[in-house]
């Protein structure tokens, strides 16, 4: 076997390809890593007023809580699980090295020794391999349920940041599917179809770490976007703590003074405009919106008057002792302030869902420690939105994908980080995939299927040629980005019991029958319509 020592590139650095031209656009910029990692809410207007939260501080009083509904206010995340999509620039890696891909009979139907060099692991790191002691492969993990290869550097990551007793509330699925190399152009995001069928937040819609239609590096199907939900851009704390502007009554005045002044202010205005005739046709309307505006002003001072309450950077959770981020790695890693940012909002109910772009994944360079490097800190991100998750005890639905993939000719970077594994030599699209993982506060997600066999193959939704290339016949999803993405709203309708609406809700789409889309569902529901 050919071995290899390279010069790798460190964490930050932009990958320069000589086989790709200078990066001209901001998706070229992201995917190789010289890009790293708003929209304001002000209680001052009140035609320009958002929601509240789910936590309030001195609570409003009940003749106006009970405007709240009719005003337009949502609850937290309407119901529905929270989901995320991490969006990996540049053509990562994801099967083979990281989550296991198999044949027709799921993830441990074995590919060839030459499939899995192409997927880069050499032939002494292939999971068919049996430890002599034990009769079991010591390169197959399924401690998070999905298996992964027990060296991932994904896996690696979660497992830094999710603390052992919540790993067995995790499952997932892979779904083996083509996209082509380095470009935006792949309509990966699903976010817009998330809010199609019921995400929502209290605060927001939608919100990305990008400043595209999509939210992320990859497009949105363009049957799926609705330009009036287009994701508000959030990728570090300030953009979260700057939502929301509560004017200048909020320090003249303690918080729970405050909305009692501004209760009054409603219940003076409502009283003066009931004994006024604007003499306009949209009369009622216009009534209605002055005084929704001083309900939700209301609102979001008694649930937003303290400014830490959405700062990230002050949540016990996520950052200091005790938290998932030390106070040193968050200060000095602007991708775990753009994840807990993200995090902050979703996990919480604000946002509907929120995108996560990670740059630099076009790691083709002819080394593994560069790609291993940055796979093992998207892990890691991976790692904490699903322990936040779990310590706010809601459920989650985190989505990876990336714009196309790699493939290794069989050298091996035995340095330190590169770990004795194949080197990424090439973009390669016919090696991708895309996998999801679900984490459930009341248990482990359950797979589809009565019999072992029948989950493995809803475990993966598809599967690869022996050659470790994407069978594209497999599934409507294999060959097409679009149906890939209507795959992943299905399953996420699918986890609350809804998936019978999937048709109705989208009805031009291509994934075909109900018997078809029962082979495209992995899980049993995890909540019943509503959280």
């Amino acid at each position: 076997m050919m071995k290899k020592t390279s010069t790798s590139f460190a964490l930050n650095e932009p990958l320069r390809h000589n086989c790709h031209a200078k990066p001209l656009t901001r998706r070229e910029f992201i995917a190789q890593g010289f890009m790293a990692g708003v929209g304001t809410v002000c209680s001052g207007s009140v035609f320009s007023l958002l929601a509240n939260t789910n936590k309030a501080h001195a609570g409003l009083s009940s003749d106006l809580e009970a405007l709240k509904s009719s005003c337009g206010i949502a609850a937290q995340g309407a119901g529905k699980i929270p989901f995320i999509v991490f969006d990996l620039a540049g053509g990562a890696n994801i099967a083979g090295s990281n989550v296991l891909v198999g044949g027709r009979g799921g993830q441990l139907d074995f590919l060839s020794t030459a499939g899995y060099s192409k997927l880069g692991l050499p032939g002494d790191m292939v999971p068919p391999i049996a430890n002599p002691t034990t009769g079991l492969s010591d390169f197959i993990n399924t401690e998070l349920g999905l298996a992964f290869h027990s060296d991932s550097a994904f896996l690696r990551g979660i497992q830094d940041k999710l603390a052992i007793t919540n790993r067995a509330n995790v499952n997932g699925a892979v779904i083996p599917a083509r996209s082509e190399n380095d470009t935006g152009n792949n309509p990966h995001n699903p976010m817009y179809g998330i809010n199609r069928v019921g995400a929502d937040g209290s605060l927001l819609t939608l919100v990305g770490s990008r400043n595209s239609d999509s939210g992320g590096n990859s497009m949105a199907p363009t049957m799926m976007i609705n330009a009036a939900k287009r994701p508000t851009k959030i990728d570090r704390p300030s953009d979260v703590t700057g939502l929301v502007d509560t004017g200048d009554l909020v320090g003249l005045l303690s918080q729970q003074d405050s909305v009692l002044v501004m209760e009054s202010i409603q219940r003076i205005s409502a009283m003066k405009l009931g004994k006024v005739n604007t003499q306009i046709t949209s009369d009622d309307v216009l009534k209605d919106l002055v005084n929704c505006g001083y309900v939700k002003s209301a609102d979001i001072t008694d649930r937003f008057g303290d400014p830490s309450s959405l700062n990230p950077a002050l949540d016990a959770d996520l950052v200091g002792d005790g938290g998932i981020f030390s106070a040193e790695e968050f200060a000095n890693d602007g991708e775990f302030q753009k994840t807990a940012s993200v995090i902050k909002l979703v996990i919480n109910g604000f946002a509907g869902a929120g995108t996560i772009t990670m740059g630099g994944f076009d790691y083709h360079t002819g080394d593994r420690s560069t790609g291993e490097t940055r796979d093992l800190r998207a892990g890691r991100c991976m790692g904490a939105c699903l322990e936040y998750a779990a310590r706010k005890g809601m459920p989650l639905m985190m989505y990876v994908c990336s714009d196309g993939s790699v493939s290794s000719n069989g050298m091996v970077d035995n340095s330190m980080n590169g770990r004795g594994k194949g080197v990424w030599t090439g973009d390669n699209s016919s090696t991708a995939a895309s996998f999801f993982l679900v984490y459930n506060p009341n248990g482990t997600p359950q797979l589809l299927g009565s019999t072992v066999e029948q989950q493995a193959k809803h475990q993966q939704l598809g599967y690869m040629r022996s050659d470790a290339s994407v069978e594209t016949g497999a599934t409507p999803a294999a060959n097409n980005v679009n149906l890939l993405v209507e795959t992943v709203v299905l399953n996420y309708l699918a986890l609350h019991g809804e998936q019978g609406q999937f048709g109705s809700l989208f009805p031009q789409n291509g994934l075909g029958n109900a018997a078809l889309l029962d082979s495209l569902t992995a899980f049993e529901p995890i909540v019943s319509g509503v959280i």
